[in-house]
């Protein structure tokens, strides 16, 4: 299943104080159950609509595999909260963590399918977000709403 579309990152920015129920079910659907919670996604119609819905406290951007990598690198863990290592790559067919980043970044396997917590759980960012806050869209320098590849530097920021 090979994309042509890289994939997203989508981060919670914002928490779940006044949210509507409708809206906590999707972010629950996502996985993205509290602040600074990453989730790496391949661009589906039906993700693309979810992530439309909680727009305005979320921030998602296409993701590239160099970021992908140091990720998977700092912050995959496996179940019991135990980090990658070079057993559980031997045994799930991978010889490097570049290897397992291309073959996720690419849509071939999902963390989740080997066994990989699916969520990030992410630092706040050093030097904080935009200026304008976390309630404002990104496009007027706020924190919220679609970044393209500019997540990645915030991403960066947080691992």
């Amino acid at each position: 299943m090979s994309n042509a579309i890289n994939p997203w990152i989508v981060l919670r920015v914002r928490g779940s104080v006044g949210v509507k129920k409708e809206l906590l079910y999707t972010m629950g659907l996502l996985k993205l159950h509290r602040v600074n919670h990453a989730v790496v996604l391949q661009p589906t119609p039906s993700a693309k609509g979810m992530v439309e819905k909680v727009k305005d406290y979320v921030t998602y951007g296409e993701l590239e595999e160099k970021t992908l990598e140091q990720l998977i690198q700092k912050r995959a863990r496996l179940a019991g909260n135990k980090r990658l290592n070079a057993d559980w790559m031997k045994k799930n067919g991978f010889s490097n963590i570049q290897q397992l980043a291309k073959a996720v970044w690419s849509g071939e396997k999902s963390l989740e399918s080997k066994g990989v917590k699916p969520v990030f759980r992410l630092n706040p960012p050093s030097k904080g977000f935009e200026r304008a806050g976390i309630k404002k869209p990104y496009t007027i320098k706020g924190a919220l709403g679609y970044r393209g590849k500019e997540i990645n530097a915030l991403i960066k920021r947080m691992a």
